[in-house]
């Protein structure tokens, strides 16, 4: 196997860095089959379809790791991890990167919002003191065993105090050892534009988020183009892949069969799950000596 790329090189060789949200393992494994170059994990899908519960906190490392877990065993890609607030003081912060490091996790980001945390495009969130977030990246920038581990710090700032808050507390959370930053939720394409001119030579994130968010949604070369270095789709897939559902279930009810293209099919359904590397497993090891019984 070929050493996998870490964060840094990824960044090097693709602007801007699509990064899909993969709410489950299969939703993982058909990222990789798709060709991307790395995907994201983050919680708004993940506690939305592994529980069936909003992003507003009800989870905690505990339950969201668990899930992480489990996503990542379906890929090899390199992933980018969101950290929540830490799910605590700087101890926790601790324990959340040391725990997702020991996973497998190439970047990982962490988020300034007050416990308990709601999703960057809902209503009713507030953040915690600067002082307590750069005391935060300090403890996460510490727990790290290697450097290659990319730390990202993101801001809700701007639906709280203003875009110019964010951008201050973008600057002091670079300066206190994030790699990267991830101003949550810009309003408008002139804020975007401001962002992406505001750390030049930073890598940068913008967060579309498809179906109702608060920015703009915009093609990856004009991001680019404005400076951002990662473009993230947290609902893109879990949106779609619910609505898909709806839609099975309402054919189902009116026993009506699915129309030709709305689904795999078997064999397909088959090479997703890598069917022939289990049965090939099966067929070196337990059938010949089901043959000398």
């Amino acid at each position: 196997m070929t050493k996998r790329p870490t964060w840094k090189d990824l960044l090097g060789q693709e602007q801007p860095l699509l990064l899909p949200c993969a709410h489950d393992a299969l939703s993982a494994r058909l990222i990789e089959r798709a060709g991307f170059a790395a995907y994201s994990i983050g919680g708004f899908a993940l506690v939305g379809s592994r529980y069936g519960i909003p992003d507003i906190g009800l989870a905690a490392f505990g339950e969201i790791s668990a899930g992480i877990r489990d996503i990542m065993a379906a890929t090899h890609l390199p992933v980018l991890v969101d950290g929540d607030t830490g799910y605590g003081d700087v101890k926790n912060v601790t324990h959340t990167v040391e725990g997702y490091e020991a996973l497998g996790a190439s970047a990982i980001f962490i988020e300034d919002q007050v416990a308990p945390k709601r999703c960057g495009h809902m209503a009713g969130k507030d953040v915690i003191p600067a002082e307590q977030m750069i005391a935060k990246i300090r403890a996460a920038a510490a727990a790290r065993r290697s450097k290659d581990l990319f730390l990202i710090a993101r801001t809700d700032a701007r639906a709280v105090h203003g875009l110019d808050e964010a951008l201050r507390r973008g600057e002091k959370y670079l300066e206190a050892g994030a790699d990267g930053i991830f101003i949550e939720a810009p309003q408008t394409i002139e804020e975007l534009k401001q962002v992406g001119r505001a750390f030049q030579g930073v890598p940068q994130i913008a967060n579309m988020l498809e179906g109702g968010g608060r920015t703009p949604v915009l093609p990856p070369a004009e991001l680019k183009a404005m400076g951002f270095a990662m473009a993230a789709y947290p609902t893109t897939l879990i949106f779609r892949v619910a609505r898909t559902i709806e839609r099975a279930l309402e054919d189902m009810k009116a026993g009506r069969p699915g129309a030709p293209g709305d689904s795999v099919d078997f064999d397909g359904f088959k090479a997703i799950t890598n069917y022939d590397k289990w049965a090939g497993i099966e067929d070196t090891y337990l059938r010949p000596e089901r043959g000398n019984g």
